[in-house]
C-alpha cells in the first residue's frame, strides 16, 4: 500500500513535467542548435522547482536532433543552469571583484544567517535557494545580486533583510 502512495505523486509529478516542457518545445517547432540556451531557459523558469532534469534534457536533445552529451555538455557550461530542483526564488549573490572589494562578502554572510542555508542550500520552506554567480553585470551599483529576474545593487545586510522580508510577505499574500 505505501508504494502507491509514493509512485502516484512521481507519476503525476513526471506527467506535469512532460507537459510543461512540451508547451515549452512547442514554442519552436523548427529548433536548430543555435536555439538550444533559449529553450533550456524558458523550460528552466517554467520549471517550478528551477532545474532541467535528465529526463528534460533527453526531451530537448530528441527535440533538436542531437546527441544528450552535447546538450549536458553545453547546458553544464552556464551557471545559471541547474540540474536539481531549487526553491520558488533563487537569489544569486554577484561574487566578481568588484562585488567583493565593495562588501559582497559582509552581505553574502547575512544571507547566510537570514536565510539559515549555506550556497548550493534551499531552505526548508522551499521558497528560496543560494547562489554565486561570477558576474551579473552590474560592477557600478557593486556589491549586487539577482532574485529570479530583479536584480538589486548597493547592497547592505539592512538592505538584505528588508528584501527578503518584502519577498517573504508577498509570498504569504499570494
Amino acid at each position: 500500500m505505501m508504494g502507491k502512495n509514493i509512485v502516484r505523486p512521481l507519476v503525476a509529478m513526471m506527467l506535469n513535467e512532460e507537459v510543461h516542457v512540451n508547451e515549452v518545445l512547442k514554442k519552436y517547432p523548427s529548433a536548430t542548435r543555435e536555439d538550444l540556451l533559449d529553450i533550456l531557459h524558458d523550460i528552466q523558469e517554467s520549471d517550478p522547482h528551477h532545474f532541467l532534469s535528465d529526463e528534460v534534457l533527453t526531451d530537448v536533445a530528441s527535440h533538436l536532433g542531437m546527441d544528450l552529451a552535447d546538450i549536458k555538455g553545453t547546458a553544464s557550461f552556464y551557471s545559471m543552469f541547474s540540474f536539481s530542483p531549487r526553491g520558488k526564488h533563487v537569489i544569486r549573490i554577484c561574487d566578481s571583484p568588484p562585488c567583493q572589494l565593495l562588501g559582497a562578502t559582509t552581505v553574502l554572510q547575512k544571507l547566510i544567517e537570514v536565510l539559515g542555508v549555506a550556497v548550493g542550500e534551499t531552505t526548508s520552506d522551499g521558497l528560496f535557494t543560494l547562489e554565486t554567480s561570477s558576474c551579473l553585470g552590474m560592477c557600478g551599483v557593486a556589491p549586487a545580486m539577482m532574485i529570479d529576474n530583479e536584480t538589486y545593487g548597493n547592497l547592505t545586510p539592512s538592505r538584505i533583510v528588508e528584501i527578503i522580508e518584502r519577498i517573504r510577505r508577498e509570498d504569504e499574500t499570494s
